[in-house]
C-alpha cells in the first residue's frame, strides 16, 4: 500500500476503538487477566502447526523440512513460553505471594542479581543446566528490586493508554510477544502493525488473540512505511515500541527530510511519546582459549554456526563477528570444524528483502571470501581492518566474519576481546562468550571481569544469547544508556515476566558440552544437543512436542520429548 492509497479511516477507527476500551483493560482484575492467558494457550496450540507452516513456506521450504524447527521455536513455542512465564508470575501474585521466590534476589560483589531461570520444576527438567540471572543497575538494592517488581499488579498500575507496536518481519513471535508485554507488563491496549514481510501472520495472530480483540483491547493492522508513519504521529497513540534498525527509529523520531539531521543535533524530535525499541547491531561471539577435546571443537562449531545461520542469519541477535585468540592452537581447528558444518548444512535462501544487496557488498569488500553450502553462506576468516563492513554494519544475512585478537593467556585475550566488543562493534543487544569450565575455574577473575565488563543487554555464557529472547523470564533489550540522538540497539526491555525495573543485563548460562560429556568437563547436566542447533537431527519433532507441552504441561508428554531430544 502506498501513501497515495493510505486508508486513514480504518486506522483511525482501530485507534478510536482501542481508546474507548483502554479503561476497561486497566480495570480488568488480575483473576480475569489470568483467565485470558489460560484461554490463550490452547489457542496457540490449535494455531501452532499452521503458524509454523506459513513461515516455512514463506522462507522457501516445506513445513516438514528440518529447517522448520526454527519456525516452531521462533513462532508458537516462543509465544507459548512467554505466555506461560507471565502466567507463572501472575499466579504467584494472585496467591498473595511476592513475584520473586525466596532466595531469588541476592547481593554479591557490590551488585544485586536476580535468579530468574529456571523458574519452575518443568524448567529444571526440560532445560537442565540452563540458568539465567538478571544483573540490576549499580546502586540498586535487593529490597528495591523486590519492592519494584510487577508494579502493574502491586499498587503502581499505569494509566489507561494505547500503545503502537511496529512489528518485525523476520521472527514470527516478535510482534505477538511485544503485544503481550504491552498488555500485561505495562497495562496498555495495543494496535500492532505487522511488517509487510510477514503480514501473512495476521489471521493466525487474530485467532490467538481473539478474546482480546473481541473486547477491543488488541487490533492488528497491515501496511508499510506510510501506515507506520501515520500511526506513530497519531494523536490517539500514547506510546510506541518498535523492533527494527536504528534507521527505522531515526526515521520516526527525526524524519527523513533535509532537516532531519538538524533536528537530531538540536534534539527537536518529531514525536516525544514514550518510545521503547529493539534495534539489533553487530553481535560478537567470543571464544576463550582452553583445553578443548575433539568433541568440544565439533560441538562448539555447531553452536557458533547455529548462532549465525539460524533463520539464514536474518536475526538481530545473529553472531556476525567471531572473536578468536590469535595465539591459541585451537583457533584453526575450530575454524576447520566451522567450515565442515557450513559445507554440510543444506542450502538455504536468504529470503529477507535486501539480503542479496548486503551480501554482495560483503563479497565486494572480500572477493576471496569463502563460500559454502552451494554459495549461500559466506565466511571471511581473518578480518584485520576495523573499518570492515562486517564490523561496522549489521548485514542481516548469512555472512560470518572472524577477528583474531592477541593474548598469550585467557586473561590477556579476554581483556582485548571485551575492549573490542565494547568500543569497536556497534550495538549492545547481545553477546556470546564460550569458555571451557576448566578455563573458567583457573582464570575465574578474568572471566568474571569479562562478564561484568561486556556492555550487552544479554550475555550468553556457552549459550547463544538469542535464547534470552525465547524464555520469557529474561528481560530482552539493549544495554542501558542509549539516547534518542544515539539510539544504538534501542532502549527499554520487553518480555520480562517478573516485570523487573532497573535492569542492566541478563546473564545466561548453558552447559559447555552436552550430556554425558559434561561429566568430563566438570559441567554436568542432563541436557543433550539443544534442539535449536541447526545440526539437530530431531529438532522439528522435539520443538513441536515441547510447544504442545508448554501449552498444556503433563507428565505423560515428557517421555516423548526426552526420547526425541536424546536422538538429536
Amino acid at each position: 500500500m502506498t501513501s497515495s492509497t493510505l486508508d486513514t479511516a480504518s486506522l483511525d477507527r482501530a485507534v478510536m476503538e482501542l481508546r474507548a476500551s483502554a479503561g476497561s483493560w486497566s480495570a480488568t482484575p488480575l483473576t480475569r487477566r489470568i483467565a485470558l492467558l489460560e484461554r490463550l494457550l490452547p489457542r496457540v496450540a490449535s494455531a501452532s502447526a499452521e503458524l509454523a507452516a506459513v513461515g516455512a513456506r514463506a522462507k522457501g521450504y516445506a513445513p516438514d523440512s528440518p529447517s522448520a524447527a526454527e519456525d516452531w521455536s521462533g513462532g508458537p513455542w516462543a509465544l507459548a513460553q512467554n505466555a506461560a512465564a507471565c502466567l507463572h508470575v501472575l499466579r504467584r501474585i494472585a496467591r498473595g505471594e511476592e513475584p520473586l521466590g525466596p532466595g531469588a534476589v541476592r547481593e554479591e560483589d557490590g551488585r544485586t542479581k536476580v535468579g530468574v531461570f529456571p523458574a519452575t520444576g518443568w524448567d529444571r527438567l526440560l532445560f537442565n543446566g540452563f540458568t539465567a540471572q538478571v544483573w540490576m543497575r549499580p546502586g540498586v538494592t535487593a529490597e528495591q528490586v523486590r519492592d519494584r517488581a510487577a508494579g502493574e499488579y502491586r499498587g503502581r498500575p499505569g494509566p489507561p493508554a494505547v500503545a503502537l507496536v511496529l512489528g518485525a518481519g523476520n521472527v514470527a513471535a516478535i510482534t505477538a510477544l511485544d503485544v503481550l508485554h504491552k498488555l500485561y507488563a505495562e497495562g496498555q491496549v495495543v494496535i500492532a502493525k505487522l511488517n509487510p514481510v510477514n503480514a501473512y501472520l495476521r489471521p493466525h495472530f487474530e485467532q490467538v488473540f481473539a478474546d482480546f480483540i473481541a473486547q477491543g483491547w488488541v487490533r492488528f493492522v497491515d501496511g508499510g512505511a506510510a501506515e507506520g508513519a501515520y500511526l506513530t504521529r497519531h494523536e490517539g497513540i500514547d506510546a510506541l515500541h518498535v523492533t527494527g534498525s536504528d534507521r527505522t527509529h531515526d526515521a520516526i523520531v527525526w524524519g527523513t527530510d533535509e532537516n532531519a539531521e538538524q533536528r537530531r543535533r538540536d534534539d527537536q524530535p518529531l514525536i516525544t511519546k514514550p518510545f521503547s525499541s529493539e534495534l539489533g547491531g553487530v553481535s560478537p561471539c567470543i571464544v576463550a582459549p582452553g583445553p578443548w577435546s575433539d568433541a568440544h571443537f565439533r560441538f562448539q562449531a555447531e553452536h557458533i554456526v547455529t548462532s549465525k545461520m539460524n533463520n539464514s542469519g536474518h536475526n538481530c541477535i545473529a553472531t556476525q563477528v567471531l572473536v578468536l585468540p590469535r595465539d591459541w592452537d585451537g583457533t584453526e581447528r575450530l575454524l576447520g570444524e566451522i567450515r565442515r558444518v557450513l559445507r554440510e548444512l543444506p542450502p538455504r535462501t536468504d529470503y529477507y528483502p535486501g539480503a542479496d544487496r548486503r551480501l554482495a557488498a560483503v563479497l565486494a569488500a572480500h572477493p576471496q571470501a569463502e563460500t559454502h553450502g552451494g554459495g549461500c553462506r559466506l565466511l571471511v576468516p581473518d578480518i584485520t581492518n576495523h573499518d570492515d563492513i562486517l564490523i561496522t554494519e549489521e548485514i542481516f544475512g548469512s555472512a560470518l566474519g572472524v577477528v583474531r585478537l592477541p593474548g598469550a593467556t585467557a586473561a590477556e585475550f579476554l581483556r582485548h576481546a571485551v575492549d573490542f566488543a565494547n568500543d569497536t562493534l556497534p550495538g549492545t543487544l547481545g553477546a556470546t562468550l564460550i569458555v571451557h569450565p576448566r578455563t573458567e575455574k583457573t582464570d575465574r577473575p578474568a572471566v568474571e571481569t569479562a562478564m561484568a565488563g561486556l556492555r550487552y543487554g544479554t550475555l550468553g555464557i556457552n549459550c547463544w544469547s538469542a535464547v534470552g529472547f525465547l524464555l520469557g523470564f529474561t528481560p530482552w533489550g539493549a544495554f542501558p544508556g542509549h539516547t534518542r540522538q544515539d539510539i544504538g540497539s534501542g532502549t527499554g526491555f520487553v518480555h520480562n515476566a517478573f516485570m523487573l525495573e532497573d535492569v542492566e543485563k541478563t546473564v545466561l548460562r548453558a552447559p559447555f558440552a552436552p550430556a554425558p560429556r559434561g561429566l568430563v568437563t566438570g559441567d554436568p547436566s542432563l541436557s543433550p544437543r539443544p534442539p535449536y542447533f541447526v545440526t539437530n537431527r530431531t529438532a522439528l519433532t522435539t520443538v513441536e512436542r515441547v510447544t504442545r507441552f508448554t501449552t498444556a504441561p503433563s507428565m505423560r508428554k515428557l517421555p516423548g520429548i526426552l526420547a526425541s531430544a536424546l536422538r538429536g
